[in-house]
């Protein structure tokens, strides 16, 4: 929900990560659909840099919240975690992958299903809940903190990479600009 508050105009963290469930799940419902090899790999890319952004800031600032607010909440934010883990060990096979072979789309289908399956377990239980625990302001607080966070964040799969709060804040950012410099200069589509 968009709403004025005393810092001004902002987005619950609810909505904004609601939404980003909805684009990477469209951007891979074009993928599964489109002929053409080269526009499959580039909505792929796409959805991964997409995928990293979201789940590293979930890491950094709804995560942590989540074990401090949340009944449960940390072996919720365990739970996602792992989840988060196995969405990205299929992103780095699909990195690696020919986008012509007919395994690729087993991986895309295979990624589809993660993703929903995770932002089924977000959207019907955790988010519900962060509603209920916290102020509108604190959820538009941490909206902002994501917003900002995804704007560093890697833009790849790295899966030796550990899936914390300390990590993301301080070896993330600089993670995050050398993929973003990567995707530069190869010319990768992230977005």
């Amino acid at each position: 929900m968009t709403v004025d508050n005393a810092n001004g105009t902002g987005t619950d963290v609810v909505d904004i990560l609601t939404a980003d469930h909805r684009e990477m799940t469209e951007l891979l419902a074009q993928a599964e659909h489109t002929p053409d090899a080269d526009q499959r790999r580039d909505l792929v890319e796409t959805v991964i840099a997409e995928v990293m952004r979201h789940s590293v800031a979930e890491e950094m600032y709804v995560y942590p919240v989540m074990e401090k607010h949340l009944p449960n909440g940390k072996e919720e934010a365990d739970h996602d975690r792992q989840e988060h883990d196995e969405i990205v060990q299929v992103m780095k096979k699909l990195e690696d992958a020919d986008a012509t072979d007919p395994q690729y789309m087993a991986l895309v289908q295979e990624l589809d299903k993660q993703l929903r399956h995770h932002a089924d377990d977000e959207e019907s239980d955790q988010f519900p809940s962060l509603r209920k625990h916290l102020t509108q302001d604190q959820l538009i607080d941490m909206g902002s903190k994501v917003q900002k966070a995804k704007q560093l964040a890697p833009t790849r799969p790295h899966p030796s990479a550990p899936h914390s709060e300390l990590f993301h804040k301080s070896v993330g950012p600089g993670v995050g600009m050398i993929d973003r410099l990567r995707d530069k200069l190869t010319g990768r589509q992230t977005g």
